[in-house]
Parts: structure tokens; C-alpha cells; sequence
């Protein structure tokens, strides 16, 4: 065998120590997680601790499938945020709404997935596959959304990280008057001012609420161009500081596609110089053969400018279920890294808009009506 060849694809010899029972989450990952799907899920955890949180890189978060549903939100995400692992979020608008219910105090309940759907109709039971909970928890929950709605404070147009930052203010000072945590990704997300985005607003039953509340008058209208810019300023913002982008992907869908579009937006359609994120980290179910996003590699997101090609090593994409990966992501990353301050990027939403938009009408008074050449091509 050729050593000198193997020492270029190899890594180290897989020969790890027994599991003893006693072996802490980060110590088990580390030295039992040697190859598959669970070496992926090492990669992962090693990219994101060593790359991604180190103090010149900006990670954004992008959440899908029926996360905080399941708890996810108070058990993972609220510790990410508070550690100053996650700067900004893209999520759906249904983990968003979901995550509500806890705010509220609604109780959701552990059962079983091969329940009979039938007699759970019958009994007014709302099932998400082994989670079952009371429809009221649903009319209560449109019930705080449309009065929220209501307050003079949302009759305006707004984006949606501005929308949920409102709504983060109210839970968390509700909690705050009811003395006790308030459970909710929304309102630690307020606290720290980490923005949290919706590529998809109407889809979910939070916009159904916005656009029930819009037949009665209502004055509040989402900006989803707004969100576009918004999303790409903070892209920009963090590589013109001599700073780095990365991701963290939760499975794929419309989040996934929002927080990669920011690099084509700079590049392609605002014309302005940028090589892709640095760090692509994804955590998916879905296969890459259908041609769905989902389950499209780094490698492809790198054509379309969303990936720095020169940094295509550290992009891993672990093929597991983010229920599995993320709690253990998360006791990884608090364990093997301090937290790190806020960068609190919601304050600086404005600023970094007017950062883009200068570059932009400099770019267009330039008269050139081509966009700038990408960076980072491999040679």
C-alpha cells in the first residue's frame, strides 16, 4: 500500500477507545462517530466549532420540518442563541407559530405515530406524527396573533424580521410579568436581537391570521422585497468587514433557498463583487438525485455562486434527521467552545441596508450594466 498516497486521503487510523458509559456527548462524537453518516455528522460538528464560530464569522440558521414542534426550540436552539452561536435565522413560518404555543403556555404531548387519525378528529386532537395536542391550542394561539395584530404597533408595512422581533418583545415581556421563562425561540431571539426571517410569510398559520386581520382593514402589510435586501446586507456586510459568511442548514425547502439566494442577489443581480459563503453546513433527509433543493450539495450550490468554491472542503452535508443531529450538535458546540458575544445584527439592520444600497447605486452610476466578476473561481 502506498503510504504517502493513503496520508492524503485519510485522516487518521479508525481505532477508537471503548464506550464506557460514562463518555460525554462530545467525547462520544468525537471518538465513536468515525464513518457514514455519523462521520458526516462529526465533520459537522467539528466544522461548525472551529470554523464557523470563530469571532470573524457571521452563521446564519435555517429551520424546516416541524422542529420546535418537538421541543427543539427550547432544548437546542434557545442555547445556541444565547451562546452567541446563531446570528441570524431563517426559518418557516409553522416553527415559528408552533414555538408560539409554548410561549403561551399551551401544552403539546408526547404519544405514538400509528394512532388512529379518525377517533383523533373525533376528540378535536391535532396530531404532527408522534405529537398530538388539543385543537383550542390552535384557537388560542390565532386568538393572540389577530389581538397582537391589532395594536397600533403593526399598522404599518414591515419585513419579517422586524414583524417577529415585535412579536419576540411582547412574549418575552409577557414572561417577564409573569415571572417565568418564557420557553420561546421568538422572544430569546428578541433579547439577544438576533433577526429571525420568514421566506415564506404566508405560509403558515401566522399569515393566515395576517391575511384573515387585512380583510377587516388591517393595515399591516409584509415586505418580502425588504426581507431580500435585508438578508443579503447581512451577507455583505460580514465579507466587507474582512469577516466570513456561514451556514448551518436544518433539512432544506424555502429557508434553505432564501439564505443561499443571498450571494446570487449580491453577485448576480446587484452586481457587486463576493465569492459565495464560506461554510456550508447542512443537516438533511433529502436526496440529491430528484433535483430538489433540499438535497442539493455545496458543490452544486458553488455553480450558482451560494458557495465560495475555494472553500468547498469545509461544506459537509450530514444525511440524517435534524431531530438526531441538532441535540447533538448542540451539547457538541457548548461543550468544546466558550460563547461568544452577541453581535445583536437586528440593530444594525438599517445600516447594513444603506451598505448595500450604497455599493449598488455606486456600482449603477458607474454606467456598467454588467455585473462584476465573481471571486474565488477555482483555478
Amino acid at each position: 500500500m502506498n503510504e504517502d498516497f493513503l496520508k492524503t486521503i485519510s485522516q487518521h487510523r479508525i481505532a477508537p477507545a471503548a464506550v464506557t458509559g460514562a463518555d460525554t456527548v462530545a467525547d462520544l462524537v468525537d471518538g465513536a462517530f468515525s464513518s457514514y453518516n455519523a462521520g458526516r455528522l462529526r465533520e459537522v460538528c467539528r466544522v461548525f466549532t472551529q470554523k464557523l464560530l470563530q469571532p470573524d464569522c457571521t452563521v446564519g440558521l435555517t429551520l424546516s420540518g416541524a422542529l420546535t414542534p418537538a421541543g427543539l426550540g427550547m432544548s437546542c436552539l434557545i442555547p445556541l442563541i444565547r451562546a452567541g452561536f446563531v446570528d441570524w435565522i431563517v426559518s418557516t413560518g409553522a416553527n415559528l407559530y408552533h414555538d408560539t404555543h409554548y410561549a403561551l403556555d399551551l401544552p403539546l404531548h408526547q404519544s405514538r405515530p400509528n394512532l388512529d387519525d379518525y377517533k383523533l378528529r373525533q376528540h378535536d386532537i391535532i396530531r404532527i406524527y408522534d405529537i398530538v395536542f388539543d385543537y383550542s391550542t390552535l384557537l388560542d394561539t390565532d386568538a393572540f396573533y389577530r389581538e397582537l395584530i391589532a395594536d397600533d404597533a403593526f399598522a404599518r408595512p414591515m419585513g419579517t424580521a422586524e414583524f417577529h422581533h415585535e412579536v419576540g418583545r411582547y412574549l418575552h415581556g409577557r414572561s417577564q410579568a409573569l415571572g417565568r421563562p418564557a420557553q420561546s425561540l421568538l422572544a430569546a431571539a428578541h433579547e439577544a436581537d438576533v433577526p429571525i426571517y420568514t421566506s415564506s410569510p404566508a405560509d403558515s398559520s401566522i399569515g393566515m391570521n395576517l391575511a384573515a386581520m387585512s380583510l377587516k382593514g388591517g393595515r399591516m402589510q409584509i415586505d418580502t422585497l425588504r426581507d431580500v435586501n435585508e438578508t443579503a446586507a447581512i451577507v455583505y456586510a460580514a465579507k466587507r468587514e474582512e469577516g466570513k459568511s456561514g451556514v448551518l442548514i436544518l433539512g432544506g425547502g424555502s429557508p434553505k433557498n432564501f439564505i443561499l439566494q443571498t450571494e446570487p442577489q449580491i453577485q448576480e443581480v446587484l452586481g457587486l463583487a463576493e465569492s459565495g459563503h464560506d461554510y456550508f453546513l447542512q443537516i438533511t433527509d433529502a436526496r440529491p438525485d430528484t433535483g430538489g433543493l433540499s438535497g442539493a450539495t455545496a458543490s452544486e450550490a458553488m455553480t450558482w455562486g451560494k458557495v465560495d468554491p475555494d472553500k468547498l472542503p469545509d461544506s459537509v452535508t450530514c444525511y440524517t434527521d435534524s431531530t438526531i443531529a441538532l441535540p447533538l450538535l448542540t451539547a457538541y458546540a457548548l461543550a468544546r467552545h466558550e460563547p461568544r458575544p452577541l453581535r445583536r445584527l437586528y440593530r444594525r439592520r438599517d445600516q447594513d441596508y444603506a451598505r448595500l444600497r450604497s455599493a449598488y447605486e455606486e456600482r449603477i452610476a458607474g454606467g456598467s450594466d454588467r455585473p462584476a466578476e465573481r471571486g474565488g473561481r477555482a483555478s
